[in-house]
């Protein structure tokens, strides 16, 4: 049997899915922190002894990956490399008594809202004074800001309100104060997140608030880009572009799921918008803000999509053009009102269909970069490795979005922000010179 190790408890946090996620898990270090607990991320050297799994459990693939993580990080502890482990995190919110079940070596489950219990088994108190102190798991220069919790609507594919609850938004106030503690940490660009950023304020303020929270986002001193992403298409504030155009620091830049462009998926997918009222508010928004960079996310093989449908979709976007397209295959979830329909579209043809799509996609991408060839973007040096320095302009997110690659013999400080001059383009990456 192990006996209990005398040096102090350092506690590894494995952050799986979204990056609503990471934001959870940097809050719960910033606790652990203020009570004198030492934390690391994702940690490589093997020197901690409690490993906190923080879990996705949107599709699929995501469970999967979070219950062999599960049970990677047990299998250490029954050879004596840990003393504890525990999971928190939605896939934990959603199955908790199954895996107390099945995974009983697992010291405690915990919710997407129970971080007080989690730091009571550190013996460590929930301090309310550190509301919006984070310890970050990004570099210095970047963070995301999540502005509120849950989801009020109720779109047939979608598990998240199982997990996560309704829809609550965060007072401006503490967004803001939160902000400037960032920036006063070395944050330049924060990218705001939410599961519905639209909703924003409907709850509190009994209206709708983004623009009003960007105008007070964008007058924090020192915040130099902030992002937007995950805006629902279904009664779109219009407002908000205006800022966006009018604030130097707002990047030109939006994430829009649209999931589909074919009018029989989108009802039967509980959208609350048909494929022509979603074709006249991408005309609108690139008529108030010219230049934006469109970012949306598809499924492909919900349950009754055919290749016409398939087809639909692909001649959307070849008339829409967006800057970025990801995509999901279908994810058949209890609990959501698509599990009743039949899951008929096999694993297969629905990568096959992704696929697809994806290979149109990248045309796209491929030709909306060559026309930037020869131009110069203000660009934010994200690291160095290789001997050549990695950068994104402001139509690029990070992770998920082009990135551009520089090779300079002059050094080029990772968090600063440089004008490059394009000299070659990819499906999706960029090549350039510092000017």
């Amino acid at each position: 049997m192990k006996t209990k190790t005398l040096k102090k408890d350092k506690v590894n946090i494995i952050t799986l899915g979204c990056s609503k996620n990471m934001v959870d898990s940097e809050v719960l270090s910033g606790q652990l922190v203020a009570n004198d607990i030492d934390v690391v991320h994702e940690n490589k050297k093997s020197d901690h002894n409690i490993v906190v799994v923080n879990t996705c459990g949107f599709i699929e693939k995501a469970k999967e990956e979070s219950i062999n993580t599960i049970l990677n990080q047990v299998e250490l502890k029954k050879r004596g490399k840990l003393d504890k482990v525990y999971v928190t995190g939605c896939l934990s919110e959603r199955y908790k008594n199954n895996l107390e079940a099945e995974i009983p070596e697992v010291d405690a489950y915990f919710g997407t809202m129970e971080l007080p219990l989690i730091l009571k088994q550190f013996e460590a108190d929930y301090k309310t004074e550190l509301v919006g102190e984070r310890f970050l798991a990004t570099p210095q220069h970047y963070a995301y800001l999540k502005i509120s919790e849950g989801c009020n609507r109720t779109c047939s594919f979608c598990a998240i309100p199982l997990m996560r609850g309704q829809h609550i938004s965060k007072p401006i106030e503490e967004l803001v104060k939160e902000a400037e503690g960032l920036v006063k940490k070395g944050v330049k660009e924060v990218m705001l997140i939410a599961q519905e950023l639209t909703y924003y304020g409907l709850d509190i303020y009994k209206r709708r608030m983004l623009g009003d929270l960007l105008n007070r986002l964008a007058d924090v001193k020192g915040l130099e880009w902030i992002r937007l992403h995950y805006a629902y298409p279904s009664k779109f504030p219009m407002e908000i572009l205006d800022v966006i155009r009018q604030r130097e620091n707002i990047c030109n830049y939006l994430d829009m799921p649209l999931q589909h462009a074919a009018n029989n998926m989108l009802a039967a997918m509980k959208r609350q918008i048909t494929r022509e009222e979603m074709e006249d508010l991408i005309a609108g928004i690139r008529e108030k803000v010219p230049g934006i960079c469109l970012r949306t996310t598809l499924i492909a093989g919900f349950p009754g999509e055919t290749e016409d449908d398939v087809e639909e979709l692909k001649g959307f976007l070849q008339r829409q053009r967006f800057d970025r397209v990801g995509i999901f295959t279908y994810s058949h979830e209890e609990g959501t009102s698509g599990f009743a329909l039949n899951d008929d579209v096999p694993a297969e043809e629905k990568e096959r269909r992704a696929q697809e799509i994806m290979e149109l996609q990248q045309e796209i991408s491929y030709e909306l970069n060559q026309e930037k060839v020869g131009k110069i973007f203000k660009t934010l040096i994200d690291k160095k490795e290789a001997g050549r320095y990695v950068g994104r302009t402001e139509f690029d997110s990070v992770e998920v979005d082009n990135e551009v690659v520089i090779h300079s013999s002059k050094k080029l400080p990772v968090g600063e922000f440089v004008n490059v001059k394009i000299t070659k383009a990819y499906d999706y990456d960029l090549g350039g010179e510092v000017v």
